[in-house]
C-alpha cells in the first residue's frame, strides 16, 4: 500500500513520463482480447481530480491514468441517482427503459441476460465485482454476472478480523486477491465500485476517509461556487426549493465552516480512492497484467456542493449529471495519449465500449454507443445531443427530463409543466440564466422541447424489444 508520503510524493511529481505499459501486448504472443478493469466511485462530480482542473485536489493516480489514455471532458450520465444509473451502467439502456429504480421491482431477466458481465462471461471472461452493487436483482443473478463477488455498505469504517478499516481500503485488498487469481491466458473483467465519496447520510459527520490521507487538505481553504449564492436558490420556483437537495445541503453546507469540512471530507475520500488505485496499478505491473489491462474510471452521477443552494444529485444541472471518465488502454499507440475529448459521451456506453474491445457483439437492444471509434485522434461523427432523465416517484425529488445539445439545455419537469428551463451553454456554462421566456428564444425552445418528446416516446416503443 502506498505511504501518505508515497502518494504526496507521486502528486508533487506528475508522476514523471508517460509509460506504455508492460507485459504481454500486441505482438509479444498475448491473446487479442484485453482484460478490464472498470472502476465507478459514488457520487463523483466532473471536475474532482486535478486532471479536470481542479488544483486543490490530489488524485495523482487518475490524473497518470488520463496522461497514459484519454480523458472525456464531457461524460454524462444518463439519470443521476445511483440505483438507476447504475442499472444503466450494466446494461446500456436508459432507466425510461430498463424501468428500475429506487423501490422499484428487481431488474428484469431480460436486461440481466443483456448486461455486459453476462455477455463477457459468455464469451470465455472471467467476471468479478468488488464494492457497492446498487441495483435488486433476483437472489440468482450475481452468481450468473459474476465468478467472484465482494459485495459491501455503509458505514465506511467496519471492524474486520479486529481492526478498525476503511472499506476502500478492504476493497482495494478484494481486488488484488482477484488478480492474483486471474489464469494464464483467461481474460477477466473485473468491476470496482467503490462507496466512496457516498456520504454516510445517517452520521452527522457524513463523510469517512482512510488514515493514510488525513492530513490532506487540513491548510486549504476551499473556495465557495459561485452558484451557492443566495439569488440562486431564491430564484428557483417552489417546488424545486422544497427538496431533499436542499434537506441535505443543510446538513452539510449550510455555515461557512461546516462547508470547509465536509468538501474536504469528500476530497478526502475520493483521494483515497487514488491512492488504492495507484496500489491495483503496481500489482498489475507485478503479476505481469499492466500491458493488456483496460483502465475504466468513472462515477454514478455528479455532486452538488452548494450550488443553488443543493447538496447531493437528483436534478438535471450539470454538477448532477456530469462525471469524470478517464479510458486508459496500454495497448494505445502514443500519439493516442493524453488526449482530452469533447465528444458528448454517456454511461450506457460503457457496456458496448467494453464488449467492442473485447470482440464480443453487442446486443442490439443496448441503446449505448461504443467509444473505440473515438478512443484516439480520430473524429469520426458522433452524437450531437443527450438525453437524461431523473424518474423516481418520489415527493422531495422533482422527476425531470432534458435535452442537452453542444450548445443548448431545455429541462422539463412532468408533474409541474408549466416550468421549464433554457440555458444557452455557450454564453452561461453555470446555468444562470433561465431563457425559457424569452422570446427571442421561442423558436429553440420549441424545437428542444419537440426533441424531448419525440426522445421519450421512441424510448417508451422500445420497450417492445423486451416484452
Amino acid at each position: 500500500m502506498l505511504t501518505r508520503r508515497e502518494f504526496l510524493g507521486a502528486s508533487a511529481a506528475g508522476l514523471g513520463a508517460l509509460a506504455l505499459g508492460r507485459g504481454c501486448g500486441p505482438g509479444t504472443g498475448a491473446p487479442a482480447r484485453p482484460n478490464f478493469l472498470l472502476v465507478v466511485t459514488d457520487d463523483q462530480r466532473f471536475d474532482t481530480l486535478g486532471c479536470a482542473g481542479n488544483r486543490i485536489i490530489r488524485t495523482p493516480n487518475v490524473d497518470r491514468l488520463a496522461a497514459e489514455g484519454i480523458r472525456f471532458d464531457r461524460a454524462f450520465v444518463t439519470t443521476p441517482i445511483c440505483a438507476a444509473s447504475r442499472a444503466s451502467i450494466l446494461t446500456g439502456t436508459y432507466e425510461r427503459t430498463h424501468a428500475y429504480t429506487f423501490t422499484k421491482p428487481p431488474l428484469g431477466r431480460a436486461f440481466i441476460d443483456i448486461s455486459f458481465p453476462v455477455r463477457l462471461r459468455r464469451a470465455g471472461y472471467r467476471t468479478g465485482f468488488v464494492g457497492k452493487f446498487g441495483v435488486a436483482v433476483d437472489k440468482d443473478v450475481p452468481a450468473g454476472m459474476f465468478d467472484v463477488k465482494h459485495l459491501d455498505g455503509l458505514p465506511h469504517v467496519q471492524t474486520i478480523g479486529g481492526v478498525e478499516r476503511h472499506m476502500t481500503e478492504v476493497e482495494g485488498d478484494q481486488v488484488i486477491d482477484f488478480l492474483r487469481g486471474v489464469e494464464p491466458g483467461k481474460p477477466f473483467c473485473l468491476v470496482w465500485c467503490p462507496w466512496a465519496p457516498h456520504a454516510d447520510d445517517g452520521d452527522p459527520r457524513q463523510y469517512f476517509w482512510p488514515p493514510a490521507v488525513d492530513g490532506l487538505y487540513r491548510d486549504v481553504d476551499i473556495p465557495v461556487p459561485g452558484m451557492a449564492a443566495p439569488e440562486y436558490y431564491e430564484a428557483q420556483p417552489a417546488f424545486l426549493k422544497n427538496t431533499m437537495s436542499r434537506t441535505r445541503w443543510s446538513w452539510r453546507f449550510d455555515t461557512p465552516e461546516k462547508f470547509q469540512a465536509m468538501v474536504k471530507g469528500y476530497y478526502r475520500m475520493i483521494s483515497g480512492v487514488d491512492m488504492v488505485l495507484g496500489r491495483i496499478r503496481d500489482e498489475l505491473v507485478r503479476l505481469g497484467l499492466d500491458g493488456n489491462t483496460v483502465i475504466v474510471y468513472t462515477s454514478d452521477n455528479g455532486y452538488f456542493l452548494g450550488e443553488r443552494g443543493y447538496a447531493d444529485k437528483w436534478l438535471m444541472y450539470e454538477p448532477s449529471i456530469r462525471v469524470p471518465l478517464v479510458v486508459f488502454d496500454p495497448r494505445a499507440p502514443r500519439e493516442s495519449r493524453g488526449l482530452v475529448k469533447r465528444d458528448l459521451v454517456l454511461n450506457i456506453d460503457l457496456g458496448p465500449t467494453l464488449m467492442d474491445l473485447a470482440g464480443v457483439p453487442f446486443p442490439s437492444q443496448a441503446q449505448g454507443r461504443s467509444l473505440k471509434p473515438i478512443l484516439g485522434r480520430r473524429t469520426p461523427p458522433w452524437r450531437s445531443e443527450i438525453f437524461c432523465e431523473e424518474l423516481w416517484d418520489h415527493p422531495e425529488i422533482p422527476r425531470s427530463e432534458c435535452v442537452r445539445t453542444e450548445r443548448w439545455k431545455y429541462i422539463q419537469y412532468p408533474a409541474h409543466p408549466e416550468y421549464v428551463e433554457l440555458f444557452d451553454l455557450a454564453a452561461d456554462p453555470d446555468e444562470k440564466r433561465n431563457l425559457a421566456a424569452d422570446p427571442g428564444q421561442a423558436r429553440v425552445l420549441a424545437e428542444l422541447r419537440e426533441r424531448c418528446g419525440r426522445t421519450i416516446k421512441a424510448l417508451l416503443d422500445g420497450q417492445a424489444k423486451f416484452k
